[in-house]
């Protein structure tokens, strides 16, 4: 009968096992000294030898030569474990066996001697899933077990584990096995099995597993089920649902000729074609990814997960990129993923982030906008930012704005001489307190030898009659003075309506300074048919409109 695999090739000595090597010195080394603990935490993600260690661990302790760090794998012992038989092993699978009854099972078993090994082992996989109950009730046990019994719990959600489970347990965190590594494994199980492969569609096969041996190896096997003895990078694309460096290079092409019609139109391709468009953005993703990577760090980097061949065609593209540019792109793409699983449309979700990926591509750093600003009008932009890389940093890119005009310094007018009402508005200005400053415009004040009175409506009087108000008084007063407020809406819709005609010329005067300023002449010739709609003048903080 037909054995897949990754069972086949399942590592049965620590000499076999590969990646984790910290998880087998500790291992080896506890076996070799004899300091064998009674529980043991496997944690990690899928694939990534948890339940294989197990079971090596298992086989070392029951060896007939044990315990040894390098079990016969002929004894017994060894070969009934190896084939999931052995009566002094019981593996139990906590996704359906999470009840406390199943722990009071286990518990009452954990009292009798083993009946042929030195051990009694219990490989409990998917731990997380036990209930509270069931732990507590685990508890007493996992605590003070009897000498001939070891507990090994494998899970890929360690922060589900009880506190105080995991106390009395030693715990393993196993890693992403590398890519190199994945890489040779696969090399090699292709070498035992007689099959021949392309070094990129043996890329594409470890590329598959994202760090995990098994889900690597299952895809080795599904390609050799499609392929037969030949495995071609073409055919295990397709198989896998990857793409080519070809299709996502298209996309950097249409980037940095800010081409948004052939975006759009390698999207058709790719839905006329069937291909999914959402594992078509998680490439995408990657490759930016990657192209950032090798900007920073080289195509060298162990960071990167690549064939060779690849390595070279990204380092080239990487050089045409900056990194502001790169990082733009991969946020962007990331959103785009993002917005993509939940959405009904997919496909209008790629087409609009890959166009807001060209029109993020003509968007000029604010560093330049300034500069231009030094050397009078800065002509418009005939080469696309992207076509070369920039060395500064990346900076938030400006567009042209009303608001950014509105904000020029503007020469202030000296206030109304003698005025409280002129002199209390300039302190409030000075000290940035514009809603006071509100209030002050909405009220008639009368000045008094030791009352300031101020007659306004209700909504007003709140602010008036507020602490920070009784302090600017008395700082333009320069003495002590009492606030009197007078509730009257005739006055203050008065004092709220249209301007005297001394005031207007006063406000078309301060707009006509503001926009003959030459400040704000460079910015209205910097973003033709920007429009200034607002201009505050700062001694007396009204907006002219």
């Amino acid at each position: 009968m037909y054995q897949v695999i990754a069972r086949k090739y399942r590592p049965r000595s620590f000499a076999e096992l590969i990646g984790q090597e910290h998880v087998r010195t500790t291992l080896e080394n506890a076996l070799s000294q004899g300091r064998i603990a009674h529980g043991y935490i496997f944690s990690g993600q899928r694939g990534t030898g948890k339940t294989t260690v197990a079971r090596i661990v298992a086989r070392c302790l029951n060896c007939e030569q044990g315990p040894t760090i390098s079990p016969c794998g002929e004894c017994a012992s060894c070969s009934d474990i190896s084939a999931g038989s052995s009566i002094d092993v019981i593996e139990i699978d906590a996704a359906s066996n999470r009840g406390i009854n199943e722990m009071r099972e286990l518990r009452e078993s954990v009292r009798f001697r083993p009946a042929r090994d030195r051990h009694k082992i219990f490989i409990i996989d998917e731990a997380h899933q036990i209930t509270n109950e069931a732990f507590n009730a685990l508890l007493k046990t996992l605590e003070e077990p009897p000498e001939w019994v070891v507990f090994l719990l494998c899970t890929t959600e360690t922060h589900k584990i009880p506190n105080t489970i995991a106390s009395r347990c030693q715990q393993f965190s196993f890693r992403s096995v590398d890519y190199d590594v994945v890489l040779g494994r696969v090399q090699w199980i292709c070498e035992q099995e007689k099959i021949a492969a392309e070094p990129e569609a043996l890329s594409v096969i470890t590329l598959a597993g994202e760090g995990s041996v098994r889900d690597s190896l299952s895809a080795l096997d599904q390609a050799i089920a499609c392929c037969g003895d030949n495995l071609t990078a073409a055919e295990v694309r397709q198989l896998l649902g990857r793409f080519s460096m070809q299709t996502l290079e298209q996309v950097a092409e249409a980037l940095l000729a800010l081409d948004a019609r052939k975006m759009l139109e390698l999207i058709r391709e790719l839905e006329m074609t069937g291909q999914n468009l959402q594992h078509f953005c998680r490439e995408l993703t990657r490759f930016f990814r990657n192209l950032l990577v090798t900007r920073i760090a080289g195509a060298e980097s162990r960071l990167i997960a690549a064939s060779s061949s690849e390595r070279e065609r990204m380092s080239v593209w990487a050089a045409k990129f900056s990194e502001e540019d790169l990082t733009r792109a991969l946020h962007l793409t990331m959103a785009v993923f993002q917005d993509m699983q939940s959405s009904l449309q997919p496909r209008m979700h790629l087409e609009l982030g890959l166009v807001r990926l060209v029109h993020a591509g003509r968007m000029r750093p604010i560093e330049e906008v300034i500069a231009g600003m030094g050397s009078g009008p800065a002509p418009a932009a005939s080469t696309p930012p992207m076509a070369a890389p920039r060395s500064t940093p990346p900076a938030a890119p400006v567009r042209a704005s009303a608001p950014a005009a509105a904000s020029a310094p503007v020469a202030p007018t000296d206030p109304v001489a003698g005025s409280f009402q002129d002199r209390l508005l300039k302190y409030l200005n000075d000290k940035s307190m514009s809603f006071i400053a509100d209030a002050v415009e909405h009220s008639q004040i009368v000045e008094k030898a030791n009352e300031i009175e101020f007659i306004c409506d209700k909504a007003t009087a709140f602010t008036v009659k507020s602490s920070d108000m009784a302090k600017a008084v008395e700082a333009v007063a320069k003495k002590a003075v009492k606030v009197k407020v007078t509730i009257s809406e005739t006055v203050a819709a008065t004092v709220a309506g249209a301007p005297s005609d001394e005031r207007k010329l006063k406000e078309d005067e301060a707009t006509r300074r503001a926009l003959d300023n030459p400040e704000v002449q460079k910015y209205r010739d910097l973003f033709p048919g920007s429009e200034v709609r607002t201009v505050r003048n700062l001694s007396s903080g009204k907006d002219t409109q």
